[in-house]
């Protein structure tokens, strides 16, 4: 079988916020164990300031993929690609090669937005929140999505905002 591409995790506030100053501007506990559950053993492929922003980089136990226009950044302990398209063919063999159904996407706003429309599933989590920030994933097409899962969360002592945890499979 072939590995599939996948847009997210990805987190996004009712008005469209992902991130603010290199950060989420959230904390949703939950939605990260989610995220690490989702990853886990799969190629992760982002841009550079998600790699950045990582509080701890790489991400253990995921094949780590950065593009950058940059040729002399250096990711390490991951690798890094120039082209997106270079990225995306690495991440599906890797994938193969370990036996795993899919590969990640995991941002930012530019990647996810040039992945979206090729991508077979999206895995979202809907914040219940306006937040403030100055990263905003553009809208998409929903018509061309069906849900296959939704799962609600309540905010509570680990988690800032209720959300909702949803998987999406292009129709």
């Amino acid at each position: 079988m072939t590995p599939i591409l996948t847009a997210g995790p990805i987190a996004r506030a009712s008005n469209g916020v992902i991130g603010r100053g290199g950060e989420m501007p959230w904390r949703l506990k939950t939605d990260l164990a989610n995220f690490r559950a989702v990853t886990m053993g799969k190629p992760v492929i982002m841009g550079r300031k998600t790699w950045q922003s990582l509080p701890k980089a790489p991400l253990p136990g995921r094949t780590n993929i950065v593009v950058s226009r940059d040729g002399s950044f250096e990711a390490k302990g991951g690798l890094v690609c120039e082209e997106l398209s270079e990225a995306l063919s690495i991440a599906r063999e890797q994938a193969e090669e370990d036996g795993q159904e899919e590969f990640c996407v995991i941002g930012g706003a530019s990647l996810f937005e040039l992945v979206l429309p090729r991508a077979r599933r999206i895995y979202l989590t809907e914040v219940h929140a306006d937040v403030e920030g100055d990263v905003v994933l553009k809208g998409f097409d929903e018509s061309q999505w069906k849900e296959v899962s939704a799962q609600d969360h309540p905010a509570g002592e680990d988690d800032e905002y209720p959300f909702t945890i949803r998987v999406l499979e292009r129709r």
